[in-house]
């Protein structure tokens, strides 16, 4: 039995190959979107060369690159005076930042920015031996009590199930937790910490074992759970947020000042 190759055979073989090559590299070029973000700033930010201090030392401490680009364009960082928690002040405003999105890339760096090294790194920068940067002296302004609809008892019991392993979520496993995750009281402290809750199952590294009913995607067949995985539904999500809203954020000592 003789099959005919013809040209359009050949070129179905050569497409296939390529469409196996990029499904290969798929995995790949996520991971490199997962070490880079945009960061939207204003001229006068820019100009102020601290954008230039601070991108250069966050990408050589943590790997991931920052595209800076103009005011108004689409990114993950927002850096402005409008929105935002407040970050630092200098050139004669007061600078907020906002996160758009759940990039890990851009919370690694808000996280960087707001900690006590990202804090000393903005006062640090120096522009004829003078400091033209700051930390805020602003007092940021009561915002209104969010109201979740959940059932704080569920929350607990269902935290104390999934979240336990890893995370003291309850006095009850304060010796159970793997001990390197942070507990819920200490998540309570971030001023995000009900939008992370709520998108926590898209954040590293919990896609890799979570499933919420109705939203996540199974297991792809060849990448299965490396443990056993937390599975939710969105009514004990609710009530997870609706538990955590009740703790008592953890007290981490008063903020520290750079001088």
């Amino acid at each position: 039995m003789c099959l005919l190759v013809t040209p359009y055979t050949r070129l179905s073989r050569i497409a296939m190959l390529w469409l196996a090559a990029l499904l290969w590299l798929m995995p790949d070029l996520a991971r490199a979107d997962d070490k880079r973000f945009r960061l939207s700033a204003p001229v006068v930010l820019v100009e102020s060369g601290l954008l230039g201090y601070l991108v250069p030392r966050f990408a050589l401490k943590t790997g991931v690159r920052v595209e800076v680009v103009a005011e108004a364009s689409e990114a993950e960082i927002i850096l402005g005076q409008e929105e935002g928690r407040a970050v630092f002040e200098g050139v004669g405003a007061v600078w907020r930042m906002g996160v758009s999105g759940t990039h890990p890339g851009a919370a690694l760096f808000a996280d960087w920015l707001t900690s006590e090294i990202g804090q000393r790194t903005v006062t640090s920068y120096e522009v004829a031996g003078v400091a033209p940067f700051g930390l805020p002296q602003v007092v940021e302004e009561a915002e209104a009590a969010a109201v979740f609809d959940g059932d704080p008892a569920l929350g607990k019991e269902v935290s104390l199930l999934q979240c336990g392993r890893c995370h003291v979520v309850a006095p009850e496993n304060r010796m159970g937790a793997i001990g390197s995750t942070p507990s819920f009281a200490v998540l309570r402290t971030f001023a995000d910490w009900d939008a992370r809750f709520q998108s926590f199952f898209a954040l590293k590294p919990h896609p890799a074992f979570t499933q919420v009913a109705g939203v996540t995607q199974p297991f792809a067949s060849h990448l299965p759970s490396p443990i056993s995985p937390i599975e939710v539904t969105l009514d004990e999500l609710e009530a997870i947020i609706a538990y955590v809203a009740g703790l008592a954020p953890a007290d981490l000592g008063a903020p520290i000042q750079v001088q």
